[in-house]
């Protein structure tokens, strides 16, 4: 099957209807071919893997609860790195975590409850500690990401420079990811700003690969995991882009996590896990970014 039909077909299973047809609201599909994988599959996918990213839309919470059950059907406790907490940060997670204790832990390692709509990710981090799975922040420290989408590359750690700079992005993947910061700002960014909140972005995934190539190395097999935002996992110019050079030869699988009528190609995942969506109102409605009506 050529790449051509096979994106064709993965653009037919990930609309919600197609000729009058209702498509199933939840499977696991191949970008590359358009085939629907179980979920024994997957779980030998994950199992074949060194690194394994797992992507989210934040405010899904069937996204957060399947990735708990991955996490749990793993087997044998590993490293999982987290968006959710800084890098450096290892919070030591209660092995049969009640809400309270289980907050209180990640609030002590530097999670933000609030800025990430806690109990969102409570399954994620729950099925993590029952599992015995190390936890590791991989994000920028909010202080430093701030910094370096005002001042740019510069404002970086040259261990986090240095990455990014290696691996310079493609034309098409840096227009990508342009479109997406643009949309992520309901189109109110300002051209001035954008360089900048690419380096922003840039950072927080040389910050996220950096940790799981550290955590890879200390432990004799993988996989390793990556729990984050979608936008974080493409390959196209998330943390896989960055992880080829720094861990050549490795099995990196992308997997991200869709709602019915978003469409996927095998440049950004390797795999799609399309869920029904999550009810939400408009982001968008009344936000006024400062400065955007100067740009």
């Amino acid at each position: 099957m050529s790449r051509a039909l096979g994106c064709l077909l993965l653009m037919v299973v990930l609309l919600a209807g197609c000729a009058g047809q209702r498509a199933p609201e939840e499977r696991i599909v191949e970008t590359a071919g358009g085939r629907t994988l179980t979920r024994a599959e997957l779980i030998e996918r994950l199992r074949g893997s060194d690194v394994v990213l797992l992507g989210e839309l934040h405010d899904n919470p069937h996204h957060h609860a399947r990735r708990a059950e991955l996490l749990a059907a793993l087997g044998a406790p590993t490293a999982v790195v987290v968006e959710q907490l800084p890098r450096g940060a290892q919070p030591v997670l209660p092995p049969e975590p009640g809400r309270a204790a289980l907050l209180e832990a990640l609030v002590r390692a530097g999670f933000d409850a609030e800025g990430w709509g806690w109990p969102a990710h409570e399954p994620v981090f729950a099925a993590a500690a029952r599992a015995g799975h190390r936890v590791l922040g991989g994000n920028l420290p909010r202080e430093l990401a701030r910094r370096v989408a005002r001042e740019g590359g510069e404002a970086l750690p040259a261990e986090l420079r240095a990455p990014a700079e290696a691996a310079p992005l493609a034309p098409g993947a840096r227009r990508a990811l342009e479109d997406d910061l643009q949309q992520g700002h309901c189109g109110q960014l300002p051209a001035a700003r954008m360089p900048g909140m690419v380096w922003a972005q840039r950072g927080r995934d040389a910050a996220m690969a950096q940790t799981l190539r550290e955590a890879l190395a200390a432990q004799p097999r993988g996989p390793v995991l990556l729990i984050a935002g979608n936008g974080h996992v493409r390959r196209d110019y998330g943390v896989p882009q960055l992880l080829a050079p720094l861990l050549p030869g490795r099995r990196v699988l992308a997997i991200g996590f869709v709602e019915p009528g978003q469409v996927a190609s095998a440049s950004e995942y390797d795999l799609v896990w399309v869920t029904p969506a999550a009810p939400r109102d408009d982001p968008c409605e009344g936000l006024q970014i400062k400065g955007a009506a100067a740009s």
